[in-house]
């Protein structure tokens, strides 16, 4: 707890210079700037890639200057073409317009009958296709969006009352049904295409999840599991258990923010007060864990701390969370409190000691993608870039407000 209020002091010292350098309707994060800095690294990328659009960049690890790549077919890829949208979103750029239609008509591939598709399709396809729906407004992007939304659905298992996460694990781990914190994100896809011309089940089965996940994958004091194991004949809660955490009864980092961004889903989509209670418990354990800096270690119980490695993408995506949970909170100090944090992370993030800047063409320095597997450690990730300008955005909408 110390060390979050002396964060707390120091991140409002720093507003509070900002606001005195220059006037009440100062942007404190400087938007603009932070958003030039993006479509300078964005240009930078798609000088990489020399039109490439077969393939989607990933991930740098820190030794390296040039992006791990990978095909459409990788749970990131939607990332890319996300970013490609914000950007044009911002700079009204007809060349970045183009590459982000490209990239985006490439994940069509996710559609074909031959590809099985798993629980990631709600990354792949609202990231991608859904920005380009919300800027474009074209209906061949919405149909693919409502496609995207039945295939994901197939996921879903009524007995349990979530969708299966992993196949591959149900014999490799023995996990007859089991669902990961990641996927609080899927239901974004679900929520909208119910209210969109898709099935009208697809809204309850984003209730039903976020139900079940509420009720069996957290803890007494809001911290989460990253996998939940169920039977699936009973669909009964079988254990609590992790695959990217420290531990089972560690609060690994991005599974904690995928919590929080996901369940603010919820509360705007179902208005039920207590998902915003919940959300509530959710985020606060994490602020009252945060080092001075407002950006996690990648496990808040790593016994290596301070020297464990930090999880810039668990920032970016709490970051843009609470952006959009300060605007929907029922309680004015609540959100004041959740604005400030966010943009105490995002000062951090644009800060020297996490933008990437001409080490490599990425936004973000230092995320960690699986420490147990042994890959992408204090590394840049697409994920960690995609959330961190949907914050800028987000915020910048707030300031025109």
């Amino acid at each position: 707890m110390k060390i979050l209020i002396y964060g707390i002091i120091l991140c409002t010292g720093v507003l509070f210079l900002q606001f005195g350098r220059n006037n009440a309707n100062t942007d404190v994060i400087d938007v603009d700037k932070q958003r030039s800095y993006c479509d300078v690294q964005v240009k930078k990328t798609l000088a990489e890639m020399n039109g490439n659009i077969t393939l989607i960049p990933r991930s740098i690890d820190n030794n390296t200057t040039e992006w791990l790549k990978t095909d459409v077919y990788d749970w990131t890829s939607g990332f890319w073409p996300g970013i490609l949208w914000f950007d044009y979103e911002y700079t009204n750029n007809p060349q970045i317009e183009k590459a982000a239609a490209l990239y985006t008509e490439s994940l069509t591939a996710l559609l074909s009958a031959s590809h099985k598709g798993y629980h990631d399709l709600g990354f792949q396809f609202y990231c991608s296709f859904g920005n380009a729906y919300r800027l474009t407004k074209k209906d061949e992007y919405k149909q693919i969006l409502l496609k995207g939304a039945e295939k994901l659905s197939k996921f879903y298992n009524p007995k349990v009352g979530t969708m299966l996460s992993w196949p591959g694990m149900v014999k490799q781990m023995n996990w007859p049904h089991n669902t990961i914190m990641d996927n609080m994100m899927n239901l974004e896809l679900l929520f909208w295409a119910a209210k969109h011309g898709g099935k009208k089940d697809y809204y309850n089965m984003a209730v039903s999840y976020a139900e079940k996940t509420m009720e069996n994958q957290f803890r007494p004091d809001g911290s989460c599991y990253h996998v939940a194991v169920y039977d699936t004949i009973s669909g009964r809660f079988l254990k609590g258990t992790t695959n990217q955490g420290y531990s089972d009864n560690s609060m690994w980092a991005r599974g904690q923010a995928w919590a929080i961004y996901g369940f603010t889903i919820v509360y705007r989509e179902t208005g039920d007060p207590k998902y915003l209670r919940f959300v509530e418990k959710v985020t606060d354990l994490y602020l009252s864990r945060l080092p001075g800096d407002y950006v996690p270690y990648w496990d808040f119980d790593d016994p290596k701390i301070p020297i464990a490695p930090k999880d810039a993408s668990a920032a970016a995506i709490v970051a843009s969370g609470l952006l959009e949970l300060s605007q929907l909170e029922d309680q004015t100090q609540k959100a004041e409190t959740y604005k400030k944090a966010a943009l105490c992370m995002l000062q951090s993030l644009s800060s020297d000691r996490y933008q990437s800047r001409d080490i490599n063409p990425s936004f973000l320095l230092h995320s960690t993608g699986n420490l147990p597997g042994g890959y992408e450690i204090d590394a840049s990730i697409n994920y960690a870039d995609y959330y961190y300008i949907e914050a800028l955005t987000r915020y910048k909408e707030m300031e025109k407000k």
